[in-house]
């Protein structure tokens, strides 16, 4: 357990203290956004690489037992979760480095963090699915990250260009559908689709089917 508590640390630190703070354009000035990049993405790596091995070595005990109703609860909740990272990566996301900032389409207008959401809703559903200490330190260490992280980049987004953080903020949220219901925006189903939600069903199924063969466990 030590060496998975260190390999979380490590995860969670360099997402928290590096990816999106003063820290990292003090670091992008001295050796540019493009080698910075390229470090951030090994560092990443070699730091989940860590994490995974350490929690499959990890000693843990059982908190609880996730009842079968349970189970298929969260089940169900991963397909918006699949959703979401669909609708994350078929519409470009101002808030991704290098897409231009424009006025917020698809996903985008429910949450400006699609991805992350569906990495928190992930993490959370196998921490409760789960129930042991080892996995509550493995999936708690990337709802940390994906939850935390979403303040971070608002952060560096409002470094990075005042007048487009502006308007981004201001025509989205956080929180899913909270823009919407505070009338700053409207949600446009055209712009998501059935294909986005086909997309994310379809690869929410077959994990669903393959998780056994994959992971080693039946979701149920």
């Amino acid at each position: 357990m030590t060496m998975l508590l260190l390999a979380a640390s490590i995860w969670i630190g360099i997402h928290l203290g590096l990816a999106g703070t003063t820290l990292r354009d003090a670091v992008v000035r001295r050796m540019g956004d493009l080698a910075f990049r390229g470090v951030f993405s090994l560092l990443s790596v070699v730091a989940i690489v860590f994490l995974v091995r350490s929690w499959g070595s990890a000693s843990t005990a059982l908190l609880w037992v996730a009842p079968g109703w349970l189970r298929f609860v969260l089940a169900a909740v991963m397909l918006p979760a699949f959703v979401l990272f669909a609708g994350s990566v078929m519409v470009p996301n101002p808030t991704m480095v290098g897409v231009p900032a424009e006025a917020p389409r698809g996903m985008i207008r429910v949450t400006r963090h699609p991805m992350l959401w569906s990495f928190a809703i992930w993490a959370l559903v196998h921490m409760l699915g789960n129930g042991d200490t080892a996995s509550l330190v493995f999936f708690g260490s990337f709802l940390v990250t994906a939850l935390a992280g979403m303040p971070s980049i608002d952060a560096k987004l409002a470094r990075r260009d005042k007048a487009e953080w502006a308007a981004l903020s201001g025509a989205t949220s956080i929180l899913p559908f909270g823009a919407i219901a505070a009338g700053r925006n409207a949600f446009v189903w055209r712009e998501i689709g059935w294909k986005t939600v086909a997309v994310g069903a379809v690869a929410w199924l077959v994990v669903l089917v393959l998780h056994p063969r994959m992971f080693g466990v039946s979701v149920f």
